[in-house]
C-alpha cells in the first residue's frame, strides 16, 4: 500500500490541510448560524423549546445519513475532490433557503437539506488528509482540518458577527451572508487541489472488512464516545445561547462573546490537543479532556461574572479537540487506513443519529418540562460517560506504539 503523502511536497500538505480546514469552518459557520440567531428566530416564528431542539435533530439526522453513504461511495469509487466541491456548493444554497424561511416547517426542511449537503464533507476530507499528509503528522493534520476552521469560524467568529447583524438588519440577513464564503472555497478546492492517488493494494495482502473493523475495541468505543460527545456538543450549541440569555440574565451581545470564547478555545485545541496526543498518546488525552468537559455545564449553572464564566468556558471547551481523534484518527490507526472515509462516516453518522438527533430533541423536551438548566445536566452526564469509555481505549498513536515495541 502506498501513501500519496510520500509524493507531495510539505508546502502542498500544509495547503491541503489549511484549505480543508477553512472549508469545514465555513460549513460550521452555516450549521451554527441558527443556534446563535435563535434568540431572534424563536420569538419571530413563535417556536417552542422542543421545536428548537428539532432543528438540530433534523440536521444531525440527514448529516449522519449523508456521512455514511457519501464516505462509503467515495471509498468505493476512489473519487474525493468532486464530492467535497459539490457538497460545499449545496450547503451554501441551503443557507440561503434558511434565511428565506417564514415558518417552522420551512426552516425545518432547510435544515434537513443542509445536513444532507454537509454530512459527507468531513469523512472525505479526512480521507484526503490520510492520502496526502505524512503519518507522523496525521493526528495534527486531522485535528486542524476538522477543528481549527470549524471552531475559529463556526464557534468563534459566528456569534461575534451574526448577533450584531441580527440586531442591525434582522436574522435573515445573517443567513444570506453566511452562504457566500463557501462558494470561494469550493472554487479553490477545485482549481488548486489534486485528486489523491488511489491506494495501490497487494492482492495477496490481508483484506479488512467493515465487519472486522467494527470488531476492534477502539472502533466500538470511539463510536460510543461519538454518540456521547456529539450529544454534548449539539445540546450546548442549541441551548446554551438560550440558557445564557433567558436563565442566566446575560444580554444578547454578552452571550455572543461568551459563545465566541468556546470557539477561541476550540481553535487552539484543534491543533494543541491532537499534537499532544501525537506526543504522549491518544488514550490519556482522550480521558483527561473528556472529564475536563464537565467544566462547561457546571460553570454555566454556577455562573457569576461574565469574565469568570468565559475563563471556565475556555478551559472546559478544550474537549472539542478530541473530535477528529475519536471520529477519524484512532479508528484509522486501529484498522486498515483504506477504510478511513467509511469508518469516519460511520462513526460520525452513528454519533449524529443517536447523539445529534435524539439528544437535542430530548434536551428540548426536558427544557419545556423542567427549565433550561435541564439540557446542561444532560451535557454533564454525556461527557462524564465519555471519559469512562475512554479508559478502555487501546493506544494507537504511531510514535507511542513504535516506542513500546522497541522497549519490549
Amino acid at each position: 500500500m502506498r501513501s500519496g503523502s510520500t509524493s507531495r511536497a510539505t508546502g502542498y500538505q500544509v495547503w491541503v490541510t489549511a484549505l480543508l480546514s477553512l472549508n469545514f469552518g465555513i460549513l460550521f459557520f452555516d450549521r451554527n448560524a441558527l443556534n446563535f440567531l435563535m434568540p431572534f428566530v424563536q420569538p419571530d416564528l413563535n417556536l417552542t423549546n422542543t421545536q428548537v431542539g428539532m432543528f438540530s435533530s433534523a440536521l444531525s439526522l440527514t448529516w449522519a445519513i449523508s456521512g455514511v453513504l457519501v464516505g462509503r461511495i467515495s471509498d468505493r469509487l476512489g473519487s474525493k475532490k468532486p464530492v467535497v466541491v459539490a457538497a460545499t456548493i449545496a450547503f451554501c444554497l441551503c443557507s440561503f433557503i434558511s434565511g428565506a424561511a417564514s415558518s417552522f416547517m420551512m426552516l425545518l426542511g432547510a435544515r434537513l437539506l443542509m445536513g444532507a449537503a454537509e454530512g459527507g464533507v468531513m469523512p472525505v476530507s479526512h480521507a484526503i488528509i490520510v492520502s496526502e499528509v505524512r503519518p507522523e503528522r496525521r493526528g495534527l493534520a486531522m485535528g486542524v482540518a476538522q477543528n481549527l476552521g470549524s471552531n475559529l469560524l463556526g464557534s468563534g467568529l459566528a456569534p461575534l458577527l451574526l448577533v450584531p447583524i441580527a440586531i442591525a438588519s434582522g436574522w435573515r440577513t445573517g443567513f444570506y451572508l453566511a452562504a457566500l464564503p463557501g462558494l470561494v472555497t469550493a472554487a479553490l478546492i477545485w482549481f488548486t487541489l489534486h485528486e489523491p492517488a488511489r491506494e495501490s493494494v497487494d492482492p495477496a495482502g490481508p483484506k479488512v472488512t467493515l465487519r472486522e473493523a467494527f470488531a476492534h475495541r477502539n472502533v466500538i468505543l470511539c463510536t460510543i464516545i461519538s454518540v456521547l460527545l456529539v450529544s454534548y456538543l449539539v445540546v450546548c450549541w442549541a441551548f446554551m445561547p438560550l440558557y445564557l440569555t433567558k436563565a442566566g440574565g446575560f444580554a444578547p451581545d454578552t452571550m455572543g462573546w461568551l459563545m465566541a470564547t468556546l470557539g477561541i478555545s476550540a481553535s487552539i485545541g484543534s491543533f494543541a490537543v491532537p499534537a499532544l496526543s501525537d506526543a504522549i498518546g491518544r488514550r490519556p488525552v482522550m480521558i483527561a479532556f473528556s472529564f475536563l468537559g464537565l467544566a462547561v455545564p457546571i460553570g454555566a449553572l454556577q455562573a457569576g461574572s461574565s469574565w469568570g464564566l468565559a475563563a471556565v468556558f475556555f478551559v472546559g471547551w478544550g474537549l472539542n479537540g478530541l473530535f477528529p481523534m475519536f471520529m477519524a484518527t484512532i479508528p484509522a490507526e486501529s484498522v486498515d487506513p483504506r477504510l478511513t472515509a467509511t469508518l469516519t462516516g460511520l462513526v460520525m453518522g452513528v454519533g449524529e443519529v443517536l447523539g445529534g438527533v435524539i439528544a437535542p430533541f430530548l434536551a428540548g423536551t426536558l427544557a419545556d418540562a423542567y427549565g433550561l438548566s435541564a439540557p446542561l445536566w444532560l451535557m454533564g452526564a454525556c461527557t462524564l460517560a465519555a471519559g469512562l469509555c475512554a479508559l478502555g481505549l487501546v493506544e494507537s498513536a504511531p510514535r507511542i506504539v513504535a516506542r513500546r515495541m522497541v522497549q519490549n
